[in-house]
């Protein structure tokens, strides 16, 4: 019994002890998940239902050069949290950070799980693989990174690079590159490959990737650089809390600027790449949703994009489809007396309405551009 014990312990099965999370906790992690898939509330049954059933996907996670941040921010998520992703939503039967077991019994617990599980489980990897010398400069009992990846994708179901240095190649990557370090991403061939850029992504889109598939049977949609478009389909820019200080041409000066910087100005003149970002970072954000880099005044560095290796923080991003700022007014306005009343309010409400009337009805008496004769070419 205790050999059961510890290999259930080592392998994350669930049904040795139990679990401790009411059906409260469940359905709350469910919600969550739905929402990032961007789904409505009304499925959150029908995915429950795929998270509750015997279908549990096994995954199997290797780690190569990282900081070991993308585990910790799956490890600081409270919707679902790191246990009931385990025990609830999918079956983890190897993780080097999370399991106890270590040497031998880790080693052997990997490749019974491959065997075991062969076609059917989902490979997860984070942090690049070295290719110089041979790959020397990572190796997990004794095996390189790159034969370990090799190995444990050609029986995957699907392979999913979490965070940018298994989606991008990441530090590690960038000039000078002493290792030779490649992503994931690049060494996976002829399996569904799913990328989910990040330093760190937000935790919750890894169990929403795998709940997705759960629920409709297929991987969701991805764009052109594979990632799944629930999550990075529009840049952060579009939903910044910042964006109307964009907008109105509001742009803090310099960290710690008590006019523009703290009063929560954009931070497009500092550097931030959020406009050429795609990422949910300003919708989902982080720690149960409480905060981004952009919220607490630091610009957005787009560690979901390429472009993070080839600009320096302060360095701005050309912005394709900027918006007038011409006619926005100031954020603050000098104190010019008594405040308008509400009967001037609404006689002001009445004239601009009675204005937007008028020219919606002018327009619909335009001629078309053929009828005027200015027809485009």
């Amino acid at each position: 019994m205790v050999d059961e014990l510890l290999w259930g312990i080592i392998m994350f099965d669930a049904s040795l002890f139990g679990s401790a999370f009411s059906r409260r906790d469940f359905m709350k992690a469910i919600t969550t998940v739905t929402a990032v898939m961007g789904l409505p509330a009304a499925m959150a049954p029908k995915v429950a239902e795929a998270a509750e059933s015997d279908k549990r996907p096994p995954v199997i996670w290797l780690h190569f050069q990282e900081c070991t941040g993308c585990s910790e921010s799956i490890l600081r998520s409270g919707h679902p949290d790191v246990a009931s992703l385990i025990l609830e939503v999918i079956s983890l039967e190897y993780h080097e950070t999370l399991m106890p077991g270590s040497g031998i019994q880790a080693e052997h617990a990997l490749e019974e799980a491959i065997e075991k599980y062969s076609g059917q489980y989902i490979l997860v990897c984070e942090g690049a693989v070295p290719l110089k010398e041979d790959g020397i400069y990572c190796k997990v009992g004794g095996v390189t990174a790159k034969d370990s990846l090799e190995h444990a994708a050609k029986n995957a179901f699907a392979v999913i690079c979490m965070g940018t240095c298994a989606a991008l190649g990441g530090l590690q990557a960038a000039a000078p590159n002493p290792t030779g370090a490649v992503s994931c991403a690049s060494l996976v061939h002829d399996k569904p490959l799913i990328n989910l850029p990040g330093c760190p992504p937000n935790p919750y889109n890894l169990p929403a990737t795998i709940l997705y598939f759960l629920t409709f049977g297929k991987l969701p949609e991805l764009d052109a650089s594979n990632r799944p478009m629930f999550a990075y389909g529009r840049t952060l820019h579009e939903h910044c809390e910042r964006r109307p200080h964009f907008d109105a041409g509001r742009f803090a000066k310099s960290y710690g600027d008590l006019e523009t910087h703290a009063e929560g100005y954009c931070l497009y003149e500092l550097g931030c790449k959020g406009p050429a970002t795609y990422a949910n970072c300003s919708t989902l954000r982080f720690n149960d949703g409480v905060a981004w880099p952009v919220s607490i005044g630091h610009p957005c560095i787009g560690c979901t994009e390429q472009l993070v290796f080839n600009t320096t923080i302060a360095e701005k991003v050309q912005i394709v489809d900027p918006t007038s700022p011409a006619w926005f007014p100031p954020a603050k306005l000098p104190y010019q007396g008594k405040p308008a009343g509400i009967i001037s309010a609404v006689v002001v409400g009445g004239i601009a309405g009675a204005a937007l009337g008028y020219a919606a009805g002018k327009a619909t008496a335009l001629p078309d551009d053929k009828e005027s004769g200015n027809e485009k070419h």
